[in-house]
């Protein structure tokens, strides 16, 4: 059974269906393991057993009936702690929603429970999503970084990557067959690529936001964090209710991908050495690789300060302004940094960014996908971050940026393991082509494993 732990959540899915997998002892061995794990507390927030295990007898029954309801039916995944769970305290990582208990699922939760997957707990996260390192010292009301900070799968003593830290380390440490995160800058992406597994950042509005809590909504998107680019694509279809992209015969021959400059070379050593030799394999398989860069992107970086503070602290200001002594520092700054610009600054700067979204689709429509390391820089150490305000900062603002380009275009991403530790290769492609994207990786993934 401890193989289980190890398996991908397709592969789970298939021994169910194939009768060598029963779902409640499946279930049973990822609580057991989440509960006896020494870091379990530092990655769930809370388990959730009575649902998870009644969701489970549900899925074996269902499954001895020969009634299964897709791949995933019966397979354990966790959920980051700003999906609302009906009757399950949901707090966003934030002691300012300390008790916070919604009375419905989020829609995703939804359609995921009706799709028969079991839901295993809630796992940490950055305070209300709004950084990239993935450290939490406020979370339980003080400043130890621990337990509100998951361990890096490398080195417990380095970052793991957020917002979404605690889905990455539940999948990552062997805590869940998958996990569910959000992405708004980063958010699924960065703790993908710092515990070397696979994360799709889904295009905006593909997936409902409803019953998240929100940071900005305009970027907020949901993705699953995994081990493979197959259960990144069930994943997918079961929160969107469709059918998973067909990843069969996927391949690079011919493919044609732009090497985003100067987001590919101004990286640090390690990053950048992986991400060259991870190029240069898909070179071989066949992919055509150009380098290049894209008119607009440094005007539209240069626009991200007063779309997502300005938002997130329209969002949050007045439940930030009534305790913000029980925020951590520096992500107060952060929020209180929407305070700098105005109502026309806001709209000016979105009216901009459509125009340069525009030029961004045009000029990369005769690649199937842009490619660029998904970090430029490899997890920092937890008690430097903690101990260095300006390092503290430095650093989130270089571990977003790659990934921002994502999210400020409007677009799917896709990141990969290299095969060097914490350093992912990261895909971007068109708006709502996700499937597309899935199929790129799928075949990258074939090359790079």
């Amino acid at each position: 059974m401890s193989d289980w732990l190890r398996q991908s959540a397709s592969d789970l899915g298939r021994g169910i269906a194939a009768g060598k997998i029963d779902p409640v002892a499946l279930t049973e061995t990822y609580l057991a393991a989440g509960a006896a794990h020494p870091f379990g507390p530092r990655i769930y927030v809370r388990m959730t057993p009575e649902r998870a295990l009644a969701e489970a007898e549900s899925a074996r029954q269902r499954a001895k009936a020969g009634l299964r309801r897709g791949l995933l039916d019966g397979v354990p995944i966790s959920w980051k702690d700003l999906f609302d769970t009906a009757g399950i305290v949901t707090e966003a990582g934030s002691m300012l929603l300390e008790g916070r208990v919604p009375e419905a699922d989020a829609a995703v939760l939804q359609r995921a429970t009706q799709a028969g997957t079991v839901c295993l707990g809630k796992t940490h996260m950055s305070e209300l999503a709004f950084a990239g390192l993935g450290v939490n010292p406020a979370y339980g009301g003080n400043t130890d970084p621990k337990p509100g900070t998951p361990p890096n799968l490398h080195d417990p003593a380095l970052a793991p990557g957020g917002s979404s830290s605690g889905a990455a380390a539940s999948v990552a440490f062997g805590l869940a067959a998958a996990g569910i995160g959000s992405d708004t800058g980063g958010s699924v992406r960065v703790p993908a690529a710092w515990n070397d597994l696979v994360g799709l950042k889904t295009t905006h509005g593909r997936l409902s936001l409803q019953g998240v809590v929100p940071l900005a909504e305009s970027f907020d998107t949901i993705g699953p964090l995994c081990r493979t680019v197959e259960d990144c694509a069930q994943l997918l279809a079961v929160m969107e209710g469709g059918k998973p992209a067909d990843l069969r015969g996927a391949t690079l021959q011919g493919r044609r991908f732009l090497v985003l400059e100067p987001y590919s070379s101004d990286v640090r050593e390690g990053p950048g050495a992986a991400f060259s030799a991870a190029v240069a394999r898909l070179a071989k398989a066949g992919a055509r690789i150009e380098t290049g860069t894209v008119a607009g992107i440094e005007e539209a970086m240069a626009l991200s300060p007063v779309l997502f503070a300005t938002e997130g602290y329209g969002t949050w200001r007045d439940v930030i302004e009534a305790a913000p002594e029980k925020m951590y520092s520096r992500i107060l700054e952060r929020f209180r940094g929407g305070q700098a610009f105005s109502a026309p600054d806001y709209v000016a700067a979105w009216r901009r960014l459509h125009v340069l979204r525009a030029l961004w689709a045009r000029e990369t429509a005769g690649f199937d996908a842009v490619l660029l390391p998904t970090v430029p820089n490899l997890p920092p150490d937890v008690d430097r971050l903690m101990q260095d305000p300006d390092f503290y900062v430095t650093e989130n603002l270089i571990t977003l940026r790659n990934t921002r380009v994502g999210n400020l275009m409007g677009l799917c991403g896709l990141t990969l393991p290299t095969g060097v530790p914490s350093c992912g290769l990261m895909m971007l492609g068109a708006a709502m082509g996700d499937e597309r994207l899935l199929r790129l990786g799928a075949a990258a993934e074939a090359v790079l494993a």
